[in-house]
């Protein structure tokens, strides 16, 4: 999307978009869109030609989808496809941008600081390094429900200290949910202490311990290669994951998008912050409505919306449009 047509855009008062992360991956994602709307497969063709391989037959076929090194520039792909479908109808450029994990490359490509183009390369390195990191079975990571996020971090905490290897908390998504990573024998014992304590816990299908220590030396080979791309500050400001906050520098960005590796996601901050910017409409722009249910429970937040098929962009494009007095 051109800056001129970003410009021209509508802006909105009280919504913000968000872009989900690994997980929300299916086969077949955006093919209905596709059908309809020619810039679905414009933009997978675009990522594709940077990647040299085809994004958009692994993302209907599936094959390959759930590699990590696959996943990454699929999600962010289809995220940017949905994107520039939004505002090819004429939807509002929201007030703020905010992506899960992964997710926050989506926003930064939509919010003009990351092309789309160097976009799909870093997060096509960032997954080889993040399952490089760690040999295969050696990491786990579990949702942990229906605790406070002390509570979580103060068993981690006990866990780690009883023996060989660490786990932590690394996705705060809600109050009462927190994803935690590590070792696999210290994320299991994390799951034995979490029953007792009376408390839900789900061992997640992952091959990759994310936002966790296990991390840190993809961080540091990852850093090499954010060096050398070009990032400008973004035009619509993004909250980061590391500590939802709007970064004022681009340096500030590539030392938020390192540690992002190996530091938690602080989701549930990010929609403290929308809260307290009067957001009260929230779009989940990417496949899947994983981010929608985390916002639908959250006081401040009137509608949550996905865009992922054509029934869900119409609704959510004539829902936003109309509470943000652009139409009757």
């Amino acid at each position: 999307m051109s800056a001129k047509r970003l410009e021209q855009a509508v802006l909105a008062t009280k919504t913000a978009f968000v872009f989900p992360g690994q997980g929300s991956q299916k086969a077949g994602m955006l093919a209905e869109l596709a059908e309809q709307f020619s810039s679905v497969q414009e933009t997978f063709a675009e990522a594709s030609e940077a990647l040299g391989f085809d994004l958009w037959h692994i993302a209907q076929s599936g094959e390959g989808l759930n590699q990590t090194e696959f996943t990454q520039p699929v999600l962010l792909t289809a995220s940017i496809a949905l994107w520039r479908v939004w505002l090819e109808l004429g939807g509002v450029v929201p007030k703020y941008l905010a992506g899960h994990s992964l997710g926050e490359y989506s926003a930064l490509v939509a919010a003009e600081s990351l092309s789309l183009k160097d976009a799909v390369k870093l997060v096509n390195l960032r997954g080889k390094l993040m399952q490089d990191a760690v040999p295969q079975g050696q990491g786990a990571m579990a949702a942990i429900l229906g605790l406070d996020d002390a509570k979580v971090v103060e068993l981690c905490a006990q866990v780690t200290a009883q023996g060989e290897g660490s786990v932590e908390a690394a996705n705060y998504n809600a109050q009462g949910q927190v994803v935690v990573a590590g070792d696999t024998a210290q994320v299991e014992a994390l799951i034995a202490l979490v029953k007792e304590q009376g408390a839900k816990a789900i061992a997640l299908p992952v091959s990759v311990p994310s936002h966790c220590s296990l991390m840190k030396p993809a961080a540091a080979e990852f850093a090499k290669a954010l060096a050398d791309v070009d990032i400008q500050l973004p035009r619509i400001p993004v909250i980061q994951n590391v500590n939802a906050q709007v970064a004022d520098s681009v340096d500030e960005l590539r030392t938020a998008l390192t540690s992002q590796l190996y530091e938690s996601v602080q989701w549930t901050k990010t929609l403290q912050v929308l809260a307290d910017q009067d957001v009260s409409y929230v779009v989940e722009c990417g496949p899947g409505n994983v981010l929608t249910n985390l916002a639908k429970r959250l006081e401040h937040v009137e509608k949550a919306l996905p865009l992922d098929t054509k029934s869900r962009l119409e609704d959510a494009l004539n829902t936003v449009l109309v509470a943000e007095g652009k139409i009757a």
